[in-house]
């Protein structure tokens, strides 16, 4: 970890996933953490997910299972390949354990992520993340997710709507209830023809973001009741840079991930469900650095967790820390 900590956040990164992709080769695997569970009719090995960006074109599926997450999410993936914002973009944040990153959902394209897909030899639950390309205009944003449900459809355990990235101008105004209304109406329209076309059902899920007041929150939840739709995750990252300890790059633009970010993804969890209340299930992701932390999420009221920046922070110890938790 300190050694990887010594090279550009990127570098790091893509070495990291390497070097576990090397050592997947010679049968390195975890044991799977205990406690399934039931969640959109799916049936997870264990509540411990990883959240999508860490493998944004489903490049290391088989070694990243191999760790003993219940379920990974790969993603955010666009309906055409984009390089991202410019580099540098990815920072880290040791004193606060987090990062701050504003990649632009740089991706190889969809049809690139179900290549990868289809390669992988991994049997257990997929979430794919879909989001919009950067120069498609926020009023044809639909589009794209149109694009990436039909096509990720027959492949997917599940979808992600991802309308809350901070680093692609505009996505989030499609929070605005008006907005999500109209749009998940649209997608729900498009999954059931899906089902009936590949005679399966792919649950939807959204990702919002922390950065909501109580009475968006609201309004967020109450439209995806109306729309009957399967999943939310709470939370993307963050844009506040509250409460931090100041040190190098605390100051750079994009999204706050890590430690940081707990509390006022907790609290949106916390919202979510006393308005939902069990109807629509929630995935926690924000700020899970310990096996408390996760314990806390599913108390606020989720049903399963993912974590990204805490394995970045803590190594795949933190899978460990969390099965013991939920053995309890």
């Amino acid at each position: 970890m300190n050694l990887l900590f010594l090279l550009p956040p990127e570098t790091a990164h893509s070495l990291a996933l390497n070097t576990l992709k090397f050592l997947h080769k010679f049968k390195f695997k975890k044991k799977i953490p205990y406690k399934p569970c039931t969640v959109m009719g799916l049936d997870f090995p264990n509540p411990v997910g990883l959240a999508a960006g860490l493998d944004k074109n489903a490049e290391y599926i088989d070694c990243l299972a191999g760790l003993g997450f219940g379920f990974i999410e790969v993603g955010t993936v666009t309906p055409e390949a984009q390089p991202g914002n410019p580099k540098p973009r990815l920072f880290r944040l040791r004193k606060n354990q987090a990062i701050i990153n504003r990649m632009g959902f740089n991706n190889h394209g969809i049809d690139r992520l179900l290549k990868n897909v289809k390669a992988a030899r991994f049997n257990g639950i997929l979430g794919i993340n879909i989001g919009k390309n950067f120069n498609t205009p926020i009023e044809e944003a639909i589009d794209d997710y149109l694009i990436g449900l039909e096509k990720a459809y027959p492949f997917a355990d599940y979808i992600t709507v991802n309308i809350s990235s901070p680093n692609t101008p505009g996505l989030r105004q499609l929070q605005q209830a008006d907005q999500l209304d109209s749009m998940l109406k649209a997608l729900k329209e498009a999954q059931q023809e899906l089902a009936s076309k590949h005679n399966k059902y792919v649950p939807l899920v959204v990702k919002i973001a922390p950065d909501l007041t109580e009475e968006e929150v609201k309004d967020i939840a109450n439209t995806l009741l109306a729309s009957k739709i399967d999943g939310v995750i709470a939370t993307n990252t963050t844009l506040s840079r509250d409460n931090l300890i100041r040190e190098t790059h605390i100051n750079k633009t994009g999204g706050l991930s890590g430690a940081p970010l707990f509390t006022n993804s907790t609290n949106i969890i916390k919202q979510l469900n006393a308005i939902l209340k069990g109807k629509i299930p929630i995935i926690a992701v924000g700020g899970i650095m310990t096996a408390a932390d996760a314990e806390a999420k599913l108390e606020a009221g989720a049903s399963l967790v993912q974590i990204y920046t805490g394995l970045i922070y803590k190594g795949p110890e933190l899978i460990d820390e969390i099965k013991k938790m939920l053995d309890k």
